[in-house]
């Protein structure tokens, strides 16, 4: 006898973990699928900077159990400057987050199963009715879920998203004590989260420092390995020689020693639009259709946001009297995901690779901009506000512009 649930989702990140939350309280039967073993969930490498303001906290009920440190500020550092904006957010202790998500699904009647990698969809007339796990497990569903991030085993075979691995984002972070987060020459970072442009520390990408109380902080860096990392890069060193060389170089971390019992946190993320994000009875949601802001990132907020519209989706399908699981009409997915999850994310996208493969000194310049323009500036930029971006860019910019057209059109 085969199993059969409503819906089968592969991970149990915040995006597989709040889909099934959503659809196990609307009394869908969920199965969710996880890689990892529950004793070590989630495991020390595979985890976040998590940060992330009140619209997500309020949102979807984070509670404060699984706040780290919550923050007054966001502060954009350049090689020689910085920017300051007040607005509240909250720093997450990921594993517990994520552990709070799983409960609240198991509350709503999704069952888990943890140790379970899924490794191919089941086919049937061209579509997919299922997912083979552990070698010969099978589970079938009406609809199946991507939110394996960017191994996106199932929305490969399927050939949805289409996402290169030129343009993915690799990421390395580590959670230190002794963090001088109030030093006299630079941003004071108590109670903050900062994100540093500057090339010489992240190639084609940025560094960030996360308060997390006290004298603790996360600290980590990510880029992409494309065009403009290269042009920064020092010849010979990887991303963990870069954390270690900031460490070395920059005196907040004089007396930092990483906190007893943590392991590097590592990750990816593909910084470029997926071309369809559904099929046949198929979604692929969070980090496997991801969606960053450009200057904020807020990844998690976008990952649950997507999450959220891929439930919605599959209760209008699943309609008891007439379900309709085809491309058509799960395709509402899509569409929710451009207005809801990622408005504007042509212009988002372009944001963010124009501020990659701006020089260091352009940084500084910004830190000005932002303050001449008003602290709305920011807010509108991680919208995709395209006059909001027209106001901070200058005739001297115009080869980097160049450089962005010629990277889009490959030529």
């Amino acid at each position: 006898m085969r199993e059969r649930f409503d819906v089968v989702i592969a991970g149990a990140g915040p995006a597989g973990a709040q889909c099934a939350r959503d659809l196990a309280e609307r009394n869908y039967e969920v199965l969710v699928l996880e890689t990892e073993s529950e004793d070590e969930f989630p495991r020390q490498s595979n985890k976040s900077t998590a940060g992330t303001f009140m619209s997500a906290m309020t949102g979807f009920a984070i509670p404060d159990d699984v706040v780290m440190n919550y923050t007054d500020d966001v502060v954009l550092e350049s090689p020689n400057d910085h920017y300051v904006r007040n607005q509240t957010g909250a720093v997450l202790e990921f594993a517990e987050f994520k552990q709070w998500l799983v409960s609240e699904g198991r509350d709503n009647g999704a069952t888990y199963r943890f140790d379970s990698r899924v490794s191919a969809p089941i086919m049937e007339n061209g579509e997919i009715v299922g997912v083979r796990y552990d070698g010969d497990e099978e589970a079938y569903a009406d609809i199946v879920i991507d939110a394996t991030g960017p191994a996106a085993p199932l929305a490969k075979k399927l050939d949805v998203c289409n996402l290169q691995r030129d343009r993915q984002a690799i990421g390395i972070e580590y959670e230190f004590e002794g963090v001088e987060v109030d030093h006299d020459d630079y941003a004071d970072l108590r109670d903050a989260m900062m994100l540093r442009l500057d090339h010489d520390l992240a190639p084609g990408g940025y560094s960030w420092i996360f308060h997390t109380g006290e004298d603790t902080a996360k600290v980590g860096l990510c880029y992409i390995q494309n065009g403009s990392h290269q042009k920064y890069a020092k010849d010979g060193m990887g991303i963990d020689d870069y954390l270690e060389y900031w460490l070395d170089s920059d005196p907040r971390f004089d007396d930092a020693e990483k906190i007893e019992g943590t392991q590097a946190h590592r990750g990816s993320a593909h910084i470029q639009p997926p071309d369809s994000m559904s099929t046949d009875n198929f979604m692929a949601i969070g980090d496997t259709v991801p969606t960053v802001d450009p200057l904020w990132g807020e990844g998690i907020h976008k990952g649950m946001k997507s999450a959220r519209a891929a439930a919605a989706t599959a209760d209008s399908a699943l309609k008891p009297d007439e379900p309709d699981t085809s491309a058509e009409n799960l395709s509402i997915y899509d569409q929710l995901w451009h207005s809801e999850v990622a408005p504007k994310h042509n212009a988002r996208l372009m944001m963010t690779e124009l501020l990659y493969l701006a020089p260091n000194d352009r940084y500084d310049q910004l830190m000005e901009d932002l303050r001449s323009t008003g602290q709305d500036t920011l807010r509108q930029i991680n919208g995709g506000d395209r006059r909001a971006i027209a106001k901070l860019t200058h005739l001297s910019d115009m080869p980097i512009l160049v450089e962005y057209a010629r990277r889009r059109l490959d030529i």
